[in-house]
């Protein structure tokens, strides 16, 4: 099993939303590569709540090379998946190679971490049937697309459903990234156990 993950992003995405799974990755032993639309350094923001606004702000934060394009992404290279929210993903799903990147890692089951935002990439595979009746949560104001997946909206802060793992947005990275470390190790798991029992036939 691979030790490269694959976090996909692009200008406006949330600080804290990039930067922490991208160095904890790191700290775990996996090789974290960043990929956008076009492989560049990309400008992060900073968002949060001051008093007297309905919605959240938005201020530029740190810069963070991206190491490679979409279009050179062989997805089959990566042992999972990673879409941090902030502006980012309302975007870079309109690019044309975004869907099948996010296709190969849904139809061979591997890890998929999506926090706040990052639900909102999946419209652009246009195919529900990953998503149809499963539990996903989000940034509250994406509830309506997680239900145009045909998925429904988790409530709470946090839900694994079988290889999805989604987060409502920064505050909830500790468990987000403790339950995507746990869903690569059990994955990794797997494949050792398949690949005894390979060797032993």
């Amino acid at each position: 099993m691979s030790d490269k993950i694959l976090i996909l992003t692009g200008d406006a995405v949330e600080v804290l939303e990039v930067y922490y799974p991208y160095f904890r990755l790191l700290e775990a032993g996996y090789e974290a590569v960043i990929a956008a639309p076009q492989k560049k350094v990309l400008n992060t923001v900073c968002h949060d709540f001051i008093d007297e606004w309905d919605t959240y702000t938005e201020k530029p934060a740190h810069r963070l090379p991206a190491h490679l394009a979409f279009a050179d992404v062989d997805p089959s290279e990566y042992a999972g998946v990673i879409i941090p929210g902030g502006r980012a993903p309302e975007f870079i799903r309109n690019d044309a190679d975004l869907p099948r990147i996010i296709r190969h890692f849904l139809e061979e089951d591997k890890p998929v971490g999506a926090l706040c935002h990052g639900a909102q990439v999946f419209l652009a595979i246009n195919d529900n049937s990953f998503f149809l009746g499963r539990t996903l949560t989000a940034y509250n104001a994406c509830r309506l697309e997680v239900e145009r997946l045909g998925a429904i909206y988790g409530e709470e802060k946090l839900h694994v459903d079988g290889n999805l793992i989604s987060g409502h947005a920064w505050p909830d990275l500790p468990g987000f990234m403790r339950e995507f470390l746990n869903a690569l190790q059990n994955a990794r798991q797997s494949t050792g156990f398949e690949q005894q029992a390979s060797n032993a036939i």
